[in-house]
């Protein structure tokens, strides 16, 4: 029979509960004073698996990483949070539990059964770093009930029943790299990148787990945006079969004042320092912080504030702008104005909008409701000229459009032909020049992040990401322009906003924000 449905609102069908119950019965606590005592997981644990091991309605036994509704997860958690002990559980429970759909009994609950040949693999950028996890994993099998089951553990390898395996690797074990795997940990991926190896360390072994049906997590701290890891690539990803889980505090408040570092560290630890039950001493990390703080408040904010922070040259902080976000629906005909960035071949082309009362939005065109946004790798490698020329068009027939701020470099042409077509309202805006786009991007920055700001945006997910990737390029006499903070990491949505937002401020200072007086005649009788 299928899944017998919810019960509740929300509820959805899951291996977790019975992966979480085997975790519980089976895995003892690898270290301390409570080395080789049951092992106990948080609620934030229990939802981890509940959402990791949630399973499609319709899931077909026989089937295996398809019968998931997550192809894989990640978690970012600060540290000490007890990453590396919850990793070797998920581990042991890959190896020998329950973790494969089995179907539904007859009361609709699923069922899970183990995998036949377990291929194992806990990743990280150092031999070090993969001691993190497989330190937890090697005593939480020997200290307690899993002994039976696992009875052949050494320092570098566990072997499994049924010809199966757990092994550490990392980028130099390139023959390894290439094997099948039917899980693996993928271990502080936010220093994964592309000059340490271990993006392509990421890519095979996700081909890997593709041929075998098998699933991963990655675990990792929060991560500096301006390096490009796996973390950031996962969590910037728009694909929906990833399960992200990221526990953040408030972002109002700000780490470099000590009471609001410490709400900071209660809302990010959560559980791990709550007591009774807890292992994480809040005091004891805030004197580490703290100290951290004094000469690299960025580190010392991602590391135990679970925050993605920059360091040196940050235009505008990502979480800062999200804190803008307040979706509205704006009416065809109200009044805006409009910024526009183009390119060709590699970076986006865009238009953002923003109305003359403060409110940023990304726009959207056509039938399909398609964005004003264009990455050139999803239309062919090349940006789509004229499906951006049909875009503006609707945009000037649906709105009161009074402002164009082109950046004309790549787009003369087209930006002349709309300024034949729309007239004086389409003005070309260089962004090259140093004083005006300075003065411009500081005019958005100041109006983001002031107390009593009124700025407000749609929340494009896209522009946020290009707003966190965007650093300041020094120029003489104390200005600067943006540039990217890698070359895969683009800024094109950030500069549009700019745009849109310097456009707005001076249609305001013509007095177009000004609505005309009814000239109509009303006569008395």
């Amino acid at each position: 029979m299928p899944w017998r449905g919810p019960d509740y609102a929300g509820e959805f069908p899951t291996l977790g509960w019975l992966v979480g119950e085997w975790i519980e019965e089976l895995c003892v606590v690898p270290d301390g004073d409570r080395a080789g005592e049951p092992y106990r997981l948080t609620d934030e644990m229990w939802r981890f698996l509940a959402h990791h091991y949630r399973l499609r309605p319709g899931a077909q036994p026989g089937q295996r990483a398809p019968a998931f509704a997550y192809r894989r997860s990640q978690l970012v958690r600060p540290q000490k949070w007890g990453k590396g002990p919850f990793s070797a559980a998920l581990i042991c429970a890959e190896a020998v539990g329950p973790v494969l759909f089995d179907g539904w009994d007859a009361n609709g609950e699923p069922v899970g059964r183990p995998w036949p040949t377990p291929l194992i693999q806990i990743a990280a950028n150092s031999e070090d770093q993969t001691a993190n996890v497989y330190a937890a994993l090697q005593p939480m099998i020997e200290l307690g009930p899993l002994a039976d089951l696992i009875p052949d553990t050494g320092d570098t390898r566990v072997n499994l029943p049924g010809g199966g395996r757990i092994d550490p690797v990392t980028s130099r074990a390139r023959t390894r790299l290439g094997q099948r795997v039917t899980f693996v940990v993928q271990d502080e991926t936010g220093l994964w990148t592309v000059q340490s190896g271990m993006v392509a360390v990421a890519e095979t072994q996700r081909r890997g787990l593709a041929g075998m049906g098998g699933r991963s997590v990655e675990t990792t701290n929060a991560w500096d945006p301006s390096e490009d890891s796996v973390a950031q690539r996962t969590a910037e990803s728009r694909v929906r079969d990833i399960y992200r889980d990221h526990t953040l505090a408030d972002p109002r408040l700000d780490y470099k004042l000590k009471r609001d570092r410490q709400r900071i560290h209660r809302a990010v630890y959560g559980d791990s320092a709550k007591r009774p039950g807890g292992w994480v001493d809040l005091a004891a990390i805030e004197a580490e912080a703290a100290e951290l703080a004094e000469t690299d408040v960025a580190q010392a904010e991602r590391f135990f504030g679970n925050r993605i922070t920059a360091g040196t040259g940050t235009w505008l902080e990502r979480a800062r702008w999200d804190l803008l976000a307040e979706p509205r629906t704006v009416p065809d005909g109200t009044r805006i104005v409009l910024g526009f960035d183009g390119s060709d071949l590699d970076d986006w082309t865009g238009f953002r909008a923003e109305t003359l009362d403060g409110y940023q939005f990304t726009p959207v065109y056509s039938s399909l409701q398609l964005p004003t946004i264009w990455n050139p790798a999803e239309w062919g490698g090349q940006v789509p000229r004229l499906e951006v020329a049909a875009a503006l068009d609707e945009l000037m027939r649906r709105y009161d459009v009074v402002r164009v701020y082109c950046d004309p470099p790549y787009w003369e042409s087209e930006v002349d032909a709309w300024a034949d077509r729309y007239g004086e309202r389409v003005v070309r805006w260089a962004t090259y020049r140093a004083t005006q786009m300075h003065a411009a991007a500081e005019r958005l920055l100041t109006d983001a992040t002031k107390a009593d700001t009124t700025l407000r945006h749609d929340g494009c997910p896209i522009t946020s990401v290009h707003v966190g990737n965007a650093r300041r390029a020094a120029r003489p006499g104390g200005r600067y322009l943006l540039r990217k903070a890698s070359h895969t990491q683009k800024i094109d949505a950030a500069v549009i906003s700019i745009l849109a937002h310097e456009a707005a401020g001076d249609a305001i200072a013509a007095g177009l924000a000004r609505t005309e007086p009814d000239s109509s005649v009303v006569v008395m009788r």
